[in-house]
């Protein structure tokens, strides 16, 4: 029961002082702006260039796939940046050299995130209610809300990944703008995945978001959680794979830079 205790007050201390130490320079103003104007920008954008494309009609369709895509930007960039902030701030050898238990500590830097990013999507989908009318009268909101947190675990899932090649990349930037990007396009969030090639068609359905997505859009239209369920069941099967295959390169390269005596850079 000690070793439990401790684990998890290890989970939470590292996952609350990587978030703070992440977000140290910014000030309140620029981090509500980032999380308020941002998804505003992007459901513009992207709604309005979707509804000029297809004549104006399925608006729905594009406001409420960004809004929930937009969990991205603290599922990649956020988790990240909070796992290569180590090696940027010089603090990896110390982070190497502890003996607290390494599961905790890779896995506590997503969970603010997943609330962070979960927070974004209600915003988003704010947006889309109060500026293109999207009807949520029929929805599940239990279902709607389970839908956002398990999207969301799964993207941090991803950047997860991503955040262990952030300790051997140096422009880690680039991939994650990268990342982002192609979730843009293979998500379903703008584009029907039934209308894509079929290698892309499987491309998408290996990837975190496109499950969610659709589980979002049937709930709004008034679909039950029975409806859903498999496809949530899916969605955090992928977060998950994504997320161990992260902590298992996580201690590999650990291994190998004890061996190689690179700590700094991995």
């Amino acid at each position: 029961m000690n070793i439990i205790t401790k684990n998890l007050r290890l989970f939470w201390q590292g996952t609350v002082l990587s978030y703070v130490a992440l977000f140290a320079w910014f000030r309140p103003v620029t981090y509500a702006a980032s999380k308020i104007l941002m998804p505003l920008a992007q459901i513009i954008f992207f709604t309005f260039l979707g509804s000029y494309a297809s004549g104006g009609t399925d608006v729905d369709f594009y406001v409420i796939g960004n809004a929930i895509q937009i969990t991205a930007v603290s599922g990649i960039f956020g988790v990240t940046m909070s796992i290569g902030g180590d090696r940027w701030a010089g603090t990896l050898p110390y982070l190497f050299g502890t003996p607290a238990n390494r599961m905790m500590l890779f896995f506590g830097r997503a969970f603010m995130h997943i609330i962070d990013g979960a927070f974004g999507v209600v915003i988003a989908l704010g947006w889309g209610a109060l500026l293109f009318g999207v009807d949520f009268s029929h929805t599940d909101f239990s279902a709607l809300g389970l839908t956002i947190i398990v999207t969301t675990t799964s993207t941090c899932g991803l950047g997860l990944l991503m955040g262990c090649l952030s300790l051997i990349t140096a422009n880690v930037m680039f991939v994650n703008n990268t990342v982002y990007f192609l979730l843009l396009i293979f998500s379903g969030a703008n584009i029907a995945i039934d209308t894509l090639p079929n290698w892309m068609q499987a491309f998408s359905k290996a990837l975190p978001l496109t499950r969610g997505i659709a589980s979002a859009r049937t709930l709004i239209a008034g679909g039950s959680f029975a409806d859903v369920a498999p496809l949530l069941v899916s969605e955090i099967g992928i977060g998950i794979a994504y997320g161990i295959l992260g902590y298992f390169l996580f201690t590999w390269f650990e291994l190998h830079a004890k061996r190689k005596g690179t700590l700094e850079t991995v």
